[in-house]
């Protein structure tokens, strides 16, 4: 036990002598010899990947500011549509009921733009369910509007180039008319289920897609574009084409202003509609192809989805003006009842609804009925 206790005693010795002697060593060593850092490889950092940085300062006060003035806009407009129709109880034709529900579904989308502005710009906090609802609207609503828009170019078509077969069947129009925009609500929401399915959370931001079903993205953005915008423009482009051509026949003093009004509607729709959607097949295909790795040609689609979304979201607060307020009928309308809620004084009434009186009283009731109406 003693040996034992002694070799105990001499082991921290040995330890600090053994540490001693490395450290004379290496400095020996140090002393008398030279690295050769020649024989170090190199480091190329270009191999290494690249963090491409988004300019969220623009989508901050550019879809901030946008947003807010579309939602503002279409809310009022689309409200006094759908105000002006259950007050003056005008649902006596097609047209009528399709633009009731044109403008509810527009202002629905309307309601959903500040939720979509939040979430371009700061984290989405309002859950999953919020998160599936929001887009549910947007996407409805989204097709609802192509579809009624088709719908009432198909009424305007009958009315005025089948005028003969629209007034064989006229007592049964309102009735096939709610049928209709009942089926379409139902079919907008068909198509939109597939989005609503996969609507997540990804990053803190509410999207319809992950990147695990960037396939199945390639496929609904397609079918997106072939339904909800080549189907209603070739629609569109077949019925006033045939009404521009029926109206060049015509001799009454009202066919300029019809086919003036018949051009808007087309260029309303082409404008709002035709830049996204081209933008929106081009990042598809972009998608399809797997992408690049070009930072600044990324970001450049970015920004041009950004505008030209902007710009189709337009259409929630252009069409009221485009398709019931250029109705003489319905802007007289309009005026009563701006009038009736203390919205208007009785002489700023009588200057807009009775304003032009030269004009004939058989030219007024031509022109208050829809029959030029789009």
């Amino acid at each position: 036990m003693t040996a034992v206790s002694d070799n105990l005693n001499l082991l921290p010795t040995v330890l600090i002598w053994l540490v001693h002697f490395k450290f004379c060593l290496s400095d020996e060593i140090g002393e008398n010899s030279t690295v050769d850092y020649s024989s170090i490889p190199s480091v190329d950092y270009d191999d290494f990947p690249t963090l491409c940085v988004k300019n969220h300062s623009f989508r901050l006060w550019f879809i901030s500011i946008f947003y807010s003035i579309i939602c503002i806009l279409g809310l009022a407009g689309n409200l006094l549509v759908i105000l002006t129709f259950f007050y003056f109880k005008r649902l006596k034709t097609m047209t009528d009921v399709y633009l009731l529900n044109l403008s509810f579904a527009d202002l629905l989308f309307s309601l959903s733009l500040p939720f979509w502005a939040a979430n371009s710009v700061v984290k989405w906090v309002l859950g999953l369910p919020l998160c599936k609802v929001i887009h549910a609207i947007y996407k409805v609503s989204l097709y609802s509007s192509m579809f009624l828009l088709s719908f009432i170019s198909v009424d305007r078509y009958f009315v005025i180039a089948k005028a003969i077969s629209a007034h064989r069947h006229r007592s049964q129009a309102v009735f096939i008319s709610k049928v209709s925009s009942a089926i379409t609500w139902v079919l907008a929401l068909v198509f939109s289920m597939p989005e609503i399915i996969y609507t997540n959370i990804n990053n803190n931001t509410c999207t319809p897609f992950s990147s695990t079903v960037d396939k199945f993205r390639i496929s609904i953005q397609a079918s997106q574009i072939a339904v909800a915008f080549v189907l209603p423009l070739l629609v569109m482009t077949f019925c006033y084409c045939s009404i521009v051509r029926t109206l060049c026949q015509a001799r009454s003093f009202e066919r300029n202003k019809a086919i003036k009004v018949i051009l808007a509607v087309v260029i309303v729709f082409l404008v709002c509609q035709l830049p996204y959607n081209v933008v929106l097949f081009w990042a598809t295909v972009f998608t399809a192809n797997g992408g690049t790795e070009d930072c600044k040609y990324h970001n450049s689609l970015i920004y041009a989805t950004d505008v030209t979304q902007v710009v189709a979201f337009m259409r929630c607060c252009l069409n009221p003006f485009v398709y019931a307020f250029i109705g003489v009928k319905f802007r007289h309308d309009l005026l009563k009842l701006m009038k009736r809620f203390g919205c208007m004084s009785q002489e700023m009434f009588f200057k807009y609804a009775y304003g032009n009186r030269r004009r004939s009283s058989a030219a007024t009731e031509t022109e208050s009925t829809t029959t030029f109406s789009p």
